[in-house]
């Protein structure tokens, strides 16, 4: 099978490779994604000699020449160019030992540099010389894997696993990804090696979970990733939330792959990673929170509250970002419960308020997650819900046209407060702003600055607090 390769680097790269008797290669996931007919930014070219130097060569041919980013001790170098991302690199052969993923690395072959890829999908090249340009180099019928999409290593599986306990992620989020299965034999090693993936760090295990959660449809990995055994030791959190606990005749829903749901409906919505990290974190407080009554059976009392407090912890423990994005998941978590609560009552226009204040910015975001969260089985139940949440969303923009709560700033500020009565800062000042926040919020005054203030003085006085100029 032979190519027409297009791309102006190939041709550069393949007249440099002439002239320096140096055999190049476009492999991996370049050569996947151009058979699949799926777009591709980024390209690995490797050769059988120095990477490094034909990098440099590759640059001083390009006009505008862009940067290379060198990586002496790994044999690569790296540019941008035309919104491509190029590595170069030069073909080797590893050996590993059992306690590291951190190979022995030699130079190589193009067949050494194919046998240490990690399923054959991936293995196969496009070659770049003169004499055979185009044609494609598959020694482990990768192309056949991809036809009939199966997921599988070129190598033993429990070798390739035991090598690089990362393989068998990039083995689940490709799996999800392309809508591939994961071939027998492949998956018992999975199975078998799973606990191996300790050694691995999480910065790179949460890579490959943000992958899934971007994927068409998320549940297909998480599902895997539980049944592989994998979860159990990345991120015990969610595989708590498998089973249903049945006592007395009675039994909660199986909140795991109640979550997964609520994940797949809101990703056909929305691609905000921070969002489905919401969505997938939206019930982790259930586990620690599950109790049994005779009388009401199993509640989850508090979950929102509980859930909210784990958040950091998890973020912590999967190397994912302590910031904002972090802030910003909690508060979808404690806040999830509230637009249903609402739904399911009349509605007032101070409970609104409330949610507009508590969410904020993340109010549109918070209802798209609550409508993602039902899950009934029953079409008529979901029409209702909604349209309950239809009344919710009428609710509040009306409200927020009326008394801009959204991005809630009080007409009167500490400041104002210390400069009218002549107190310090401290507990009076807050206790009066607060007042003023909870009146505007109850409805009692609008959110201006005259009624905001009468209202103030009012307060004040009740406090036995006076104007300094009166």
């Amino acid at each position: 099978m032979s190519i027409q390769l297009q791309h102006p680097v190939f041709e550069i790269v393949s007249r440099i490779a002439a002239a320096n008797n140096t055999p190049a290669y476009v492999i991996g996931g370049y050569v996947r994604d151009y058979l699949l007919e799926r777009p591709s930014k980024d390209i690995d070219i490797v050769v059988v000699g120095s990477g490094i130097k034909m990098a440099e060569l590759v640059v001083a041919n390009l006009a505008k020449a862009p940067r290379i980013s060198v990586f002496s001790n790994f044999g690569t170098a790296m540019l941008k160019w035309k919104g491509y991302d190029i590595e170069f690199v030069g073909a080797r052969k590893e050996s590993y030992r059992k306690e590291s993923r951190k190979p022995l690395v030699e130079n190589g072959t193009l067949e050494d540099d194919q046998l240490r890829r990690d399923f054959t999908i991936n293995a196969m090249a496009f070659s770049l010389n003169k004499e055979d340009y185009g044609a494609l180099l598959d020694p482990f019928n990768g192309l056949e894997d991809l036809k009939n999409g199966i997921i599988r290593t070129p190598l033993e599986p429990g070798i390739t696993f035991s090598d690089d306990p990362l393989r068998m992620l990039r083995a689940i989020r490709f799996s999800t990804q392309l809508d591939f299965v994961i071939e027998d034999n492949t998956f018992e090693a999975i199975q078998k090696q799973a606990e191996r993936i300790k050694i691995i760090s999480m910065e790179r295990v949460s890579e490959e979970l943000n992958k899934i959660l971007l994927s068409d449809k998320p549940s297909f990995g998480f599902k895997l990733l539980e049944k592989s055994g994998l979860l159990k030791y990345i991120f015990p959190e969610l595989q708590e939330m498998k089973g249903v606990s049945p006592k007395n005749g009675q039994r909660h829903k199986d909140n795991f792959y109640h979550t997964l749901e609520v994940v797949d409906n809101l990703s056909s919505k929305t691609d905000n990673l921070w969002l489905l990290w919401a969505a997938l974190l939206h019930d982790i407080g259930k586990p620690p929170t599950r109790r049994f009554s005779p009388d009401t059976g199993w509640t989850f009392h508090g979950h929102e509250i509980v859930g909210a407090r784990m958040v950091p912890e998890i973020f912590r423990s999967l190397r994912l970002p302590l910031n904002e994005k972090m802030k910003y998941v909690q508060a979808l978590v404690l806040l999830h419960l509230r637009p249903i609560i609402l739904s399911n009552e009349e509605i007032t226009d101070s409970a609104v308020r409330r949610l507009l204040f508590d969410a904020s910015d993340n109010i549109d975001d918070l209802m798209m997650m609550c409508e993602a969260d039902i899950t009934s089985k029953n079409p008529e139940t979901v029409k209702k819900h909604l349209r309950n949440f239809s009344s919710v969303r009428k609710k509040l923009k009306e409200i927020e046209e009326k008394d801009a709560i959204r991005n809630f700033q009080p007409p009167i500020t500490g400041e104002m407060i210390i400069s009218t009565f002549g107190i310090p800062p401290g507990k009076e000042v807050g206790d009066i702003k607060n007042a003023i926040k909870e009146a505007i919020l109850d409805g009692k005054i609008r959110n201006k600055y005259e009624e905001a203030y009468d209202y103030m003085l009012q307060i004040a006085a009740d406090m036995g607090i006076s104007p300094k100029h009166q």
